[in-house]
């Protein structure tokens, strides 16, 4: 049953229509290059603390990866994500994309993702993709669960093929998880989906799992503002005192 949703999943990320951002066409490195630099700019520019987190741009977004150390090795297999503004998911404002991989992962891995070699070896180059991803995040604020895991993949692969450094503002989900439920001991996507009722159907597929996160931050951006947090610096500051009262 798992396996046959894992199809299906494929087989509606690989229709493209006019609203999915996909790699249609290739640009040349300089070109790239000077398009990332122009959003890391902009990037400079954008007040994000202080506008209300209803009027904020998100990009939620899932690596899945070959494992979990990118310097021995360790690859990008695919990229997920979906816009947000503020509290509102754009269903049809999504992007995926698998990734060429020279080294193939191992066959537990493949069995977890429900990747095949047919499509890591015909996939995208990483460079194409990773063109193609900053150009549908813009200068939006990032959004993962655990996000020290994406972060540091795409740290690493955007010094790797592009020779500059990763600016994004990128945010773990329990950023707003442990001020809105501070008592519950919420850690793994799947246990946050269970305490919040959302409905999981697949796992383990960067566009599926970039939705479920999606959902997950939209509740809790709700809860947020319900406590009082109209923003991102309302957020850090909160927490700050909190590590600060620790001490």
């Amino acid at each position: 049953m798992i396996n046959h949703m894992v199809q299906l999943v494929k087989q509606l990320s690989n229709k493209l229509s006019p609203n999915v951002y996909t790699s249609m066409q290739q640009q040349s490195g300089a070109a790239r290059l000077s398009h990332l630099r122009q959003i890391q700019r902009e990037l400079k520019h954008e007040d994000v603390l202080d506008r209300p987190l209803s009027e904020l741009s998100f990009i939620i977004f899932d690596l899945e990866t070959s494992g979990f150390y990118p310097d021995k090795g360790d690859n990008i297999l695919s990229i997920g994500a979906i816009k947000m503004k503020g509290c509102d998911i754009l269903e049809e404002e999504v992007f995926y994309s698998t990734v060429k991989c020279d080294k193939l992962p191992s066959s537990d891995i493949l069995d977890l993702t429900g990747l095949t070699i047919e499509e890591l070896t015909d996939a995208p180059l990483l460079v194409d993709v990773l063109g193609d991803f900053y150009t549908f995040i813009g200068h939006s604020t990032l959004v993962a669960h655990h996000a020290h895991h994406e972060k540091k993949f795409m740290s690493h692969a955007t010094w790797q093929t592009l020779r500059t450094t990763f600016q994004h503002r990128i945010l773990d989900t329990s950023f707003l998880t442990k001020i809105v439920t501070p008592t519950e001991k919420l850690v793994t996507l799947d246990e946050c989906c269970a305490h919040y009722q959302i409905p999981v159907h697949v796992r383990h597929h960067a566009l599926e799992d970039a939705r479920v996160t999606a959902q997950l931050w939209q509740k809790n951006i709700h809860l947020a503002k319900d406590k009082g947090f109209e923003t991102l610096r309302d957020v850090y500051t909160y927490l700050a005192k909190g590590r600060t009262a620790q001490l």
